[in-house]
């Protein structure tokens, strides 16, 4: 069975005002000086802005490992944020109006002078999934065989509204503040590991990008792990809506390793027509309709997702995912996403900061009434 691991972003906020608090360093500091049990492989990194960290979980094979693991990691990071006198929140985008603060480490410090206001209001928290591959060559082969089917996990993470004070109109606003960077998005299909590093190289020589690290593809190999990494989501509202997530890619990158394996070409779908498809996701999420790449036209993005389920259903069974996974979606698809539970929430309370309020509550496993 394939192991699969995640990496989650999360918000660092004032309590009481639901505001961005520029305190990643003093997190990590605490963390740092804080006793761990030898058992403890849950990882804080620093990110881009110092209002946000990253949380890096360890690879599993068993979905019930995962999601354990994802609650507990998000009480930790809570605990370590409230030693230091603020709150970790799993929201994409943070509601409120923020300036963030530079995270002080000489690649950040790059960024910031050179990408300008792209780097200065980079505030965005993603999901990033890690799914085992046996080689380079395997890994390329299921990214182009994926790549179709991305944009419905736009529509289902989507949790991120509002940002800088207002609605923005979109399900997902990280997902379109996302492609201002300049290698984000769909790739056309490669064909080889080979095209894929030729490809890579190509962009690296334009000088545009600092390092490798910036090849922002919605799906890409993994420059430190055997792994592809799928970096579409938004952060997750849920954990245990995250868990299903990442259950589900695992089974979709399964299913596409085996149609490599068994010489099934991936469609022939441009890079363009995803990032429409992509667009439509992030503004819409579960509400709209959703391009179909193999029937033409659009669909519900209901009818999209039941048919990512019965694409993956022979993966999910062989895992032994397929009824928590099911269930898991099917109970997304009738609550809504994180967005609509944002939007429901502010409807309910008419303030954005009791809507981060709630969510500090909700991520770290407390009903709201």
């Amino acid at each position: 069975m394939r192991t699969f691991g995640v990496e989650e972003e999360l918000l660092l906020v004032d309590e009481t005002t639901g505001l961005p608090v520029a305190v990643a360093g003093r997190v990590l500091s605490h963390r740092g000086e804080s006793p761990r049990d030898v058992s403890d492989l849950i990882e804080f990194t620093s990110e881009l802005q110092q209002e946000m960290l990253e949380v890096v979980y360890s690879p599993h094979s068993r979905f019930a490992d995962l999601r354990d693991e994802l609650l507990r990691g998000r009480l930790l990071v809570d605990a370590e944020a409230r030693a230091v006198g603020a709150r970790a929140v799993a929201l994409a985008t943070s509601p409120l109006p923020v300036s963030p603060h530079a995270t002080v480490e000489p690649r950040y410090a790059s960024m910031h002078a050179r990408y300008g206001i792209t780097a200065r209001e980079g505030l965005t928290c993603g999901f990033h999934v890690h799914v085992g591959i046996d080689s380079p060559d395997e890994g390329v082969g299921i990214i182009d065989r994926i790549r179709s089917w991305l944009p419905v996990l736009i529509a289902l993470s989507a949790n991120s509204p509002f940002s800088n004070g207002e609605d923005t109109g979109y399900a997902s606003y990280r997902s379109s503040a996302w492609t201002r960077w300049p290698t984000a998005g769909p790739t056309e299909v490669f064909g080889s590991a080979e095209r894929y590093r030729q490809h890579a190289d190509e962009l690296l020589a334009t000088g545009v990008l600092l390092d490798e690290g910036m090849l922002y593809f919605d799906a890409r190999l993994s420059r430190d792990h055997p792994t592809v990494e799928i970096r579409v989501s938004d952060v997750c509202l849920l954990a245990e809506d995250a868990a299903v997530l990442a259950a589900l890619i695992r089974a979709l990158v399964e299913t596409a390793a085996r149609d490599w394996s068994a010489g099934v070409p991936p469609l022939a779908v441009s890079a363009m027509a995803l990032r429409l498809a992509s667009w439509q996701a992030a503004l819409r999420g579960l509400a709209g309709e959703l391009p179909d790449p193999i029937g033409g036209g659009s669909v519900p993005a209901r009818d999209r997702v039941e048919s990512l389920l019965e694409h993956v259903g022979v993966a999910l069974e062989d895992a032994g995912d397929a009824d928590v996974v099911t269930c898991g979606v099917r109970r997304m698809l009738d609550s809504g996403t994180g967005a609509d539970w944002q939007r429901a929430e502010h409807a309910r309370t008419g303030s954005l900061a009791d809507v981060v309020r709630s969510a500090i509550a909700v991520t770290a496993g407390t009903p709201v009434p």
